[in-house]
C-alpha cells in the first residue's frame, strides 16, 4: 500500500506541474504584439510593451522555479530524503513533539537555503529591471531573519500544540485542533496588523487633512466604524501600491501604502477604501473568515482517518515517504502532497465565490460613493503594477481570486 500511495503521489506532483504550465501558456498566448482594442483606452504601446516583457519575464523566471522545485521534490521521494529526514530527528530524541520540530526545521531550512537565490534574483533583477524594487539587502535578509524567528516561534508553537494534541486526545484530535487553529486564525485576523506588521515596517497615524476627513465623512456616512487610519512605508521595499482593511469587531483599521497615497488622487483613493468598506458591510470578511474555518475542519476530518492510530495507515503513509517508522509529521506532510488536488478544487470555488464579493463591493462603493473614482483608481493600479489586463479565462477561473480589470470596469459602469 505504501507503493501505492508513493506512485499516486508522484501522480499527483507530476499532474500538478503540467496542469501549471499549462495555464501559464494558455495565459501567455493572450498577448498579442499590439495592444488589443478594447485596452486602448486604458494603457499606450509603451506601457503595454512593458507589461509584456514583465509578463514574460516573471513567466519564464516561474517556469525554471516550477521545474526545480518538480525535480527537488521527486529526488527527496527517490532518494528518501523525507524519510532521512526522519531518521535525523529520530536520533536526536524520542520525544514526538521535539521529533516534529527537528523534522520540519530541517526541511524548512534547507527549502530556504535552496529558494533564498532565487529570491535574490526575483527582488533584485526582474523587480530591478522594472523599476519596482526599493528594497536593499539589509533589509532582504533582516526580513529572513525575522521570519525564521516568527516561524519557530508561532509556527512552532502552534505545531507543538497540535502534535500534544494528537498524542493525548485520540479520535477527538481533529476537532479540538479545529478549535485551536480557528482562535488562532480569528486572532490573527483581529491583530496582525498591531502585533506582526510593526516587526516589518512603520505604520504611523494619517496626519490631518483632507484625505482623513474625506475618508471618515464616507466612513460615519455609510455606517462604518473604524479605530484607526494607519500609513505603511511600503516604499521601503518597493513601488507597489496596496491597501487594506484588518482587524474584526471594533478592531477594524484601514493601512494605505504611502505610495498609494503618492500616486493616487483623493477621489481615488477614498474609491478603494469604499470598495474594501463594501466587503464588511456586505459581510464578505465573516464570511471569509466563516468559509475558511469550514475548510480546515474538513481538511482535519479527512485527516483524522489517515493518522488514525489504531488504523495501518501511518504506517502507509510513512512507507511512501520511505520511512520504516510511523510519525505524526509523516503523516502530515504525506497527507498534504494528497490532499493537493482537493485543496485545488476548493481554491477554485473560493475564487469564483471571491470574484462574485469583489463585483458587489465595487457596486457598493460605486453607489455611495464614486464610481468613476474606483474605476480611475484600478485602471491606474493595474498599469503602474504591469497588470496583465487580458488574462486568458481558464487562467482567472483557477487562480484570479479578482475579476480581471476590464470586467470590472464593465461591472461598475453598469452599477
Amino acid at each position: 500500500m505504501g507503493i501505492t500511495l508513493l506512485w499516486i503521489i508522484i501522480g499527483i506532483i507530476i499532474f500538478d506541474f503540467v496542469f501549471e504550465q499549462t495555464l501559464d501558456y494558455l495565459n501567455t498566448s493572450r498577448w498579442s504584439d499590439k495592444v488589443p482594442e478594447a485596452l486602448k483606452d486604458i494603457i499606450d504601446a509603451k506601457r503595454y510593451k512593458k507589461s509584456k516583457d514583465y509578463y514574460k519575464a516573471n513567466e519564464r523566471f516561474s517556469l525554471i522555479v516550477s521545474f526545480i522545485s518538480l525535480i527537488g521534490m521527486l529526488a527527496m521521494l527517490y532518494f528518501k530524503g523525507f524519510a532521512f529526514a526522519d531518521h535525523f530527528s529520530r536520533n536526536i530524541t524520542q520525544n514526538p513533539i521535539l521529533i516534529a520540530l527537528i523534522f520540519f526545521g530541517v526541511l524548512g531550512l534547507l527549502s530556504d537555503i535552496i529558494t533564498t537565490p532565487f529570491d535574490l534574483y526575483k527582488t533584485f533583477v526582474i523587480e530591478e529591471k522594472f523599476g519596482f524594487n526599493k528594497t536593499n539587502l539589509k533589509t532582504f535578509f533582516l526580513d529572513k531573519v525575522k521570519g525564521w524567528l516568527l516561524g519557530a516561534i508561532i509556527g512552532g508553537g502552534l505545531l507543538s500544540l497540535i502534535v500534544w494534541i494528537y498524542e493525548s486526545t485520540g479520535n477527538l484530535f481533529w476537532i479540538i485542533t479545529w478549535v485551536v487553529i480557528s482562535i488562532f486564525t480569528i486572532f490573527m485576523t483581529m491583530f496582525y496588523t498591531t502585533l506582526i506588521v510593526p516587526l516589518f515596517n512603520k505604520l504611523t497615524p494619517l496626519e490631518d487633512g483632507e484625505l482623513r476627513d474625506e475618508i471618515e465623512s464616507f466612513s460615519k456616512k455609510v455606517g462604518y466604524n473604524l479605530d484607526n487610519i494607519f500609513v505603511i512605508d511600503g516604499s521601503k521595499r518597493s513601488s507597489k501600491a496596496n491597501a487594506y482593511f484588518s482587524g474584526l469587531g471594533a478592531k477594524k483599521k484601514i493601512v494605505l501604502f504611502d505610495t498609494l497615497i503618492k500616486n493616487h488622487t483623493k477621489e481615488e483613493l477614498v474609491g478603494v477604501l469604499a470598495h474594501e468598506i463594501g466587503h464588511y458591510k456586505k459581510k464578505h470578511t465573516l464570511a471569509n473568515v466563516i468559509l475558511a474555518t469550514l475548510q480546515t475542519g474538513l481538511m482535519l476530518f479527512i485527516l483524522s482517518f489517515f493518522i488514525d492510530k489504531n488504523t495501518m495507515w501511518p504506517n502507509y503513509l510513512a512507507n511512501a515517504l520511505g520511512a520504516k517508522q510511523a510519525g505524526f509529521h509523516l503523516g502530515i506532510l504525506a497527507f498534504g502532497l494528497l490532499y493537493s488536488p482537493l485543496s485545488l478544487i476548493l481554491g477554485i470555488i473560493m475564487n469564483i465565490i471571491s470574484r462574485k464579493n469583489e463585483f458587489a463591493a465595487d457596486r457598493f462603493a460605486a453607489e455611495n460613493y464614486d464610481g468613476q473614482a474606483l474605476q480611475d483608481a484600478l485602471k491606474k493600479l493595474s498599469v503602474n503594477h504591469l497588470s496583465n489586463l487580458n488574462p486568458h479565462p481558464a487562467y482567472v477561473f483557477v487562480h484570479y481570486s479578482h475579476p480581471p480589470l476590464l470586467q470590472r470596469l464593465e461591472g461598475i459602469k453598469k452599477a
